[in-house]
């Protein structure tokens, strides 16, 4: 008897809030409650899964929350506020799922285990901050932001100025035993917002660093561990395009490696936005020949999932 497909789902921005609700605690329950019945679709379609999710704006968030509390309070420091992050995305997304699964009647436990990421120090990563965090601002206030705070501060995608941090790539899971030992019984949510960055010490200890790291580079590292079949990376869009809104745009659907190798070679995919997604999916199928990578949006996994759309990568094509 076969087993189960197993899968590793990282969720994009637009799986934890609605541009149209304001950026509030109580705003994210009801954003995840919609997000949970998607990942149930998925766990009742026969599929095992892990789940992975991003941090951007909400560690910006507690950051800045921490800074203007600084004459009462001391400022916690950047790796901490990661791992406030994991907590608060992991028990909305661990308490919504499991309400949707027990009201189909699947009695999984969901539980949020608050992840490390050892990364390298040495990383090159810490001398050119990339990674967007917290809100967006005008090119003015993110200008005057800058020069307030020494906060590095660049246009994410079109789409406004945000504060930017070192994201080092991802190594090594430390929990990842932990992680194997949950996967037949549990769906975990894991390396949420790519996992709190830690380096080694002499001595072989783990010291947290200030960066974020990308978690769909984290979510194919958790893929790969895990021997998945898939790494499904849910997003706003339901395909990856080329010539990205331009008159000739187009949608891709199934890709080799060597077509997506291509096409990144070209230029096609935002550095703040895309690419990382679709180095995600290719260094999966690269470490992972025998699996397949598929981005497409929030809404369409399940239809991705059974060919129906979304872009997919596979290496043996």
């Amino acid at each position: 008897m076969s087993r189960p497909t197993r899968i590793v789902v990282a969720l994009g921005g637009n799986a934890l809030e609605d541009k149209n609700l304001p950026p509030t605690a109580e705003s994210q329950a009801v954003v995840v409650e919609r997000t949970a019945k998607i990942l149930a679709d998925i766990s009742c379609g026969g599929y095992e899964m892990a789940v992975v999710h991003g941090n951007g704006p909400q560690v910006g968030r507690i950051i800045l929350a921490s800074e203007a509390a600084a004459e009462q309070t001391p400022v916690m420091p950047f790796d901490v506020c990661d791992a406030m992050s994991q907590g608060y995305i992991g028990y909305h997304l661990q308490q919504k799922l499991r309400a949707e699964l027990v009201r189909r009647g699947r009695d999984i436990p969901v539980v949020t285990v608050v992840t490390q990421m050892v990364v390298d120090e040495k990383d090159p990563a810490f001398q050119n901050p990339t990674k967007p965090i917290g809100p967006f601002y005008s090119a003015e206030e993110a200008k005057r932001i800058g020069q307030e705070k020494g906060y590095a501060m660049k246009e994410d995608a079109g789409r406004g100025w945000r504060r930017v941090v070192a994201s080092p790539r991802p190594q090594r899971i430390v929990e990842i035993g932990t992680l194997k030992t949950l996967w037949d019984t549990t769906i975990a949510v894991a390396c949420g917002g790519g996992g709190i960055p830690v380096v080694k010490t002499g001595d072989g200890s783990l010291h947290g660093v200030p960066a974020v790291i990308d978690k769909d580079l984290a979510a194919r590292l958790l893929a790969v561990e895990m021997q998945a079949d898939v790494l499904l990376i849910l997003t706003e869009v339901d395909a990856v395009s080329i010539r990205f809104r331009q008159p000739d745009e187009k949608k891709l659907g199934t890709v080799s490696l060597a077509e997506m190798e291509q096409y990144c070679k070209e230029g096609h995919f935002a550095a703040g936005s895309m690419l990382p997604k679709v180095q995600a999916a290719m260094e999966f199928v690269q470490q992972n020949p025998g699996g397949r990578a598929i981005i497409t949006s929030l809404d369409r996994g399940l239809d991705a999932l059974e060919g129906r759309c979304g872009t997919t990568v596979m290496g043996g094509i």
